[in-house]
This record gives structure tokens, C-alpha cells and sequence, in this order.
């Protein structure tokens, strides 16, 4: 299978982004072998936050939140999903499914990397794949922070602004990844940033991850991914590590979502879920260094048994 790799130039000079990538391979019997870009900063024995990005965005996302976290002492790794950022990307869209996006990230984070006590932050897709991991390996998370996101079984009807973007994600002859970011924001982008965006797609040929990701949500009882996600509501519902929603007020895309975590998840109860003003559906953008301070705060309020 094709597997380009953006060259490196494509990344120099970014706005506010000074950190420098880090790298591990994996094997896909299927696919091939991987290379999967990550962000790894702050001290390394500080208590470890995970902050997974969505569609169509990278790492880049987190470059306002990443300093606040590493100030307040805590380490940071921000992976790159394969197809996004500096990762590789297979050209061929089968390569992609559900199933295959928790795979790759659970054989890097936990496997390769043994992350442990983790503090999951999740956005868009982060969050699908996210929430997974968490169900899938619940004794490698201390906490979860669920922001404008959801974990959809096929068997809620999702919104028309959803179905819109889904629509326009398979049938647009053009995919700005760029713009569309910054069309899923408050404030706007600047053209720097804009830049940034599509840094990691030089052509249509490595867009094939971005392309197919809306079609992978399950919109649908009998979608492929539908009874892992059921799966995995299941073992939500009795979850009683902090879990807290920090949404925005202002994305038409997960509005409200944030209340099915709230009523279902026991370690929901009584936390001091926020709403953040001003922000779109891309909150990192908007207010980025205020979701930040919403982690640091959940850290500082519910320490470990180890750091009790």
C-alpha cells in the first residue's frame, strides 16, 4: 500500500509552534509499517496528559494549551492520528476504520509508549477514539475531560449539521483543510494558521484520512463500529473516576452533547462541568488557554491514590 510521508519542510516555521516532533513505528499486517509523529513535553515524571485532536486537525490544535499544562507541572503528549499532522498516511481509504484508528493509537500510547494515570482530554474525533481507549483499557486513566464530542452507537439520530458536514466531506471536489478549520471556529484563523492546517497535505493524494473520517462515525444501528461503542458505553455507565465535560458554547456540530456523559457517567456526578464562552467547534482555537486551566484545575482537585 502507498504510504506517503509529508516531507519535513512542510512544517518549518510555524506560528507558535516550537515543539519538536517525536516518532514511533508500528506494524499493520494489513496496511504496513507506520511511522506515528507525537508531542512529548513537559517533566517527564509529571502526571501525564493526553490530548488527542479530530478531523481534520493535528497537533498544531493544542499549541495554546500545551504551555499553560507543562506551567502547572504536568508532562503533555500530544499524538499526531495517522493521516493527520506529521504521521504517516496511507493513500488508499480503505486503510481507515474505526476499528484501525483505536488499534493504532493503543499499540502507540499504551504499548509503545506505557502510559499510565492519564488524564484523557478529547475534541471531535479524539474524543471517538479517545473514549474507546478509555472503555478498552480503563485502568490506564486517572481522568477523563470530554470536550465538543460524543461516542455515537448508530442509534441516536445525529444532527443535521453533521449530516451537512458528512455530506460535504465525500462529495466536495475541493477539501481546504485549512478553511475548514477555521470555518468551525469563532474568531476565524489567521493566514498563518491557516497555513499550518494544510501544511500536512501538499496534495489531494494525502488527504485520503481527512476525506473518509465523517463517513466513520456511526450514524447507523448496524454501522461496523456501532457494538464497540455500545461496548463501550457500557463500561461508562459504571465508570466512577473524575469525568467532566468542558464544551463550548457555540458548535452547532456537538451542542448539548456534553449532557448524555453528565446523566450516564457515575464520575460525572457532582464535578464542576463548564461551559466555555466564545468558542466554536474547534474550542482549542477559540479558547484554548481556558480549557487548559479547566484540566489543570480538574488535576489539581482529584489527585491520584499515589499522590493523595
Amino acid at each position: 500500500m502507498d504510504i506517503p510521508r509529508t516531507p519535513d519542510d512542510r512544517f518549518a516555521d510555524l506560528p507558535g509552534f516550537p515543539y519538536q516532533p517525536r516518532y514511533v513505528e508500528i506494524d499493520d499486517a494489513e496496511v504496513g509499517r507506520l511511522r506515528v509523529a507525537y508531542l512529548d513535553e513537559g517533566p517527564a515524571d509529571g502526571e501525564t496528559v493526553l490530548l488527542l485532536h479530530g478531523e481534520p486537525s493535528w497537533s498544531f490544535l493544542y499549541r495554546t494549551m500545551v504551555p499553560v499544562l507543562v506551567e502547572a507541572g504536568l508532562r503533555v503528549v500530544v499524538p499526531d492520528l495517522v493521516g493527520f499532522g506529521r504521521s504517516d498516511k496511507p493513500a488508499d481509504r480503505s486503510a481507515y476504520t474505526y476499528a484501525r484508528h483505536v488499534a493504532w493509537m493503543r499499540r502507540v500510547l499504551l504499548d509503545e509508549l506505557d502510559l499510565r494515570d492519564l488524564t484523557f482530554v478529547g475534541q471531535d474525533w479524539g474524543g471517538l477514539i479517545g473514549l474507546r481507549l478509555v472503555a478498552e483499557n480503563p485502568d490506564r486513566f486517572a481522568r477523563v475531560v470530554v470536550a465538543n464530542t460524543g461516542l455515537p452507537t448508530g442509534d441516536q439520530p445525529m444532527s443535521e449539521a453533521f449530516l451537512a458536514w458528512q455530506r460535504f466531506s465525500q462529495e466536495s471536489p475541493e477539501f481546504p483543510i485549512g478553511r475548514i478549520v477555521g470555518n468551525g471556529t469563532v474568531g476565524g484563523l489567521s493566514p498563518e494558521a491557516v497555513a499550518a492546517y494544510d501544511a500536512p497535505f501538499p496534495d489531494d493524494s494525502y488527504k485520503a484520512g481527512a476525506r473518509v473520517f465523517p463517513a466513520l462515525v456511526p450514524t447507523s444501528p448496524d454501522d461496523p463500529a456501532a457494538a464497540a461503542n455500545r461496548a463501550a458505553w457500557e463500561v461508562l455507565r459504571s465508570w466512577e473516576k473524575p469525568f467532566l465535560t468542558a464544551f463550548s458554547d457555540g458548535d452547532p456540530i456537538t451542542g448539548g452533547g456534553e449532557r448524555v456523559f453528565q446523566k450516564l457517567v457515575p464520575g460525572a456526578q457532582g464535578m464542576a462541568h463548564t461551559t466555555l464562552p466564545g468558542g466554536g467547534h474547534f474550542l482549542q482555537e477559540d479558547v484554548g488557554p481556558e480549557l487548559a486551566r479547566v484540566v489543570v484545575d480538574l488535576v489539581a482537585a482529584t489527585p491520584c491514590p499515589a499522590q493523595a
